[in-house]
């Protein structure tokens, strides 16, 4: 990956920032680093997939985010793009305005409480309502997976549908993928109709470590969370990342998890996967 991003800096002609660190996605299958350009400071990310079998919903999301999300949603914007590939793996690298502010969080799960302010939580409140309206045909979750996955992992009885349509999310809304204390987001991979109200139970979830900023996600984003739509859309987070656990991701999260869907559905939820 370090020789494809430096493949990727004479093609698109940048040069590294001497003091730059690297950034690491999941697994090692993106690496970011900031760059200089002859228009300024940039940001370079470079994606990585086996040739062919790249999932077209994450290898393009970028891009038709760039096309199809309004100016509103705070994001870093992708000035362009450049792909080629070797003898076992395709690649892309995507050219972005680098912004000053900072991730609240360097990993998903969140392990330390974060200081927002109150304007903070206004700008992703407003976010969120901005995403929830884009039209897209694009789908983040699918409901074959919960179908399956929620009785197996949460037990019976369960209701594996949602109780009004789905809505466009952003995919994977944690405090490693938003910035403060100016609100900026990263990482539109994976956008796309979800349940309504995903991102908030996603954000919420993943901050289950850290019990008063659970708290407090639950306070802003009450009138998402504490609806009929809101509760399904946390069993549908909490579903999908104690699957995750199954294949090694967050195992810290897998108790707490566990916990906050006994308490959503009032009965307890089982220790073991079911076959």
């Amino acid at each position: 990956m370090r020789t494809a991003h430096t493949r990727a800096q004479t093609a698109m002609g940048v040069k590294p920032d001497e003091d730059a660190h690297e950034s690491w996605g999941w697994r090692g299958r993106t690496l970011g680093q900031a760059v200089t350009t002859s228009h300024g400071p940039a940001w370079l990310r470079v994606a990585c997939a086996p040739n062919g079998k790249a999932a077209a919903t994450f290898w393009n999301g970028s891009i038709e985010a760039e096309k199809s999300l309004p100016e509103a949603i705070p994001r870093p914007r992708l000035r362009c793009w450049h792909d080629w590939n070797d003898q076992r793996w395709q690649y892309r690298a995507e050219l972005y305005d680098r912004v000053t502010a900072r991730p609240v969080a360097t990993s998903p799960v969140l392990t330390t409480t974060p200081e927002l302010p109150s304007d903070w939580w206004t700008a992703v409140r407003a976010m969120l309502d901005d995403m929830a309206t884009v039209p897209t045909r694009r789908v983040t979750i699918h409901q074959g997976f919960l179908d399956h996955a929620m009785p197996r992992l949460l037990g019976t009885p369960i209701k594996t549908t949602a109780p009004r349509p789905w809505t466009t999310a952003h995919g994977d809304f944690h405090f490693a993928n938003l910035c403060a204390p100016t609100l900026h987001v990263f990482d539109f991979e994976g956008w796309g109709l979800a349940p309504a109200g995903y991102d908030a139970a996603m954000l919420h979830s993943y901050s289950l470590l850290v019990p008063s900023a659970a708290a407090r996600i639950r306070s802003e984003l009450a009138h998402i969370l504490d609806t009929p739509s809101g509760r399904y859309a946390e069993l549908t987070v909490i579903t999908e990342l104690l699957h995750a656990t199954t294949r090694g991701d967050h195992l810290a999260l897998a108790k707490p998890l566990r916990q906050r869907a006994s308490r959503l559905l009032g009965r307890p939820i089982p220790s073991r996967v079911a076959p």
